[in-house]
């Protein structure tokens, strides 16, 4: 089947091309959702006419993915995870926790979106791909952190707190 593609589609083609798909893709997913037009001589002549347009449009959306490729890429993400021995931790992040991340820092973006080879299994960070447009893709570094201090921390932070208050309790009765 052949067809005109009026946007890009991922792996398949950009604005314009015209393409050979089978039968089941064109009439099931690419002519439902408006991505591409039956290739004869009258529709054309009509893309043609509304090339223009279409590539205008794809203008701006590409620039409004670049513009969030920037937010995105001046975040950094931190997700707190419970671990257990050894710095393991107790399941993993996966593409819906960095969504869920992301729109508490005010970007909301499509778990579908976060192109993740395997979920996140370790602490540190990781660079995570968001792909925001066909031809956008934003690497946002993304730190998995435990949720709680070691226990040798918390000790070291209360006795500086109290060694505060003794000094403060000393000046005041001077």
């Amino acid at each position: 089947m052949k067809l005109i593609l009026r946007a890009d589609v991922e792996n398949l083609g950009n604005l314009g091309d015209v393409v050979n798909v089978k039968p089941g893709y064109g009439r099931n997913f690419l002519l439902p959702q408006g991505l591409a037009m039956v290739a004869s001589e009258a529709n054309l002549k009509v893309f043609e006419q509304e090339r223009k347009k279409l590539q205008a449009r794809m203008d701006a959306l590409r620039a409004d993915a670049q513009g969030v490729q920037a937010r995105l890429e001046a975040l950094e993400v931190v997700i707190p995870m419970h671990v257990g021995e050894n710095d393991k931790l107790y399941g993993s992040v996966t593409s819906t926790i960095i969504g869920d991340a992301l729109a508490a820092l005010g970007v909301d973006v499509d778990r579908r979106r976060i192109l993740m080879d395997a979920p996140i299994r370790t602490l540190g960070e990781h660079p995570v791909r968001i792909r925001l447009h066909a031809s956008v893709i934003a690497v946002v570094p993304v730190k998995v952190i435990s949720d709680h201090q070691p226990e040798e921390e918390e000790v070291v932070v209360e006795t500086a707190s109290e060694t505060l208050v003794e000094e403060a309790q000393a000046e005041a009765a001077q």
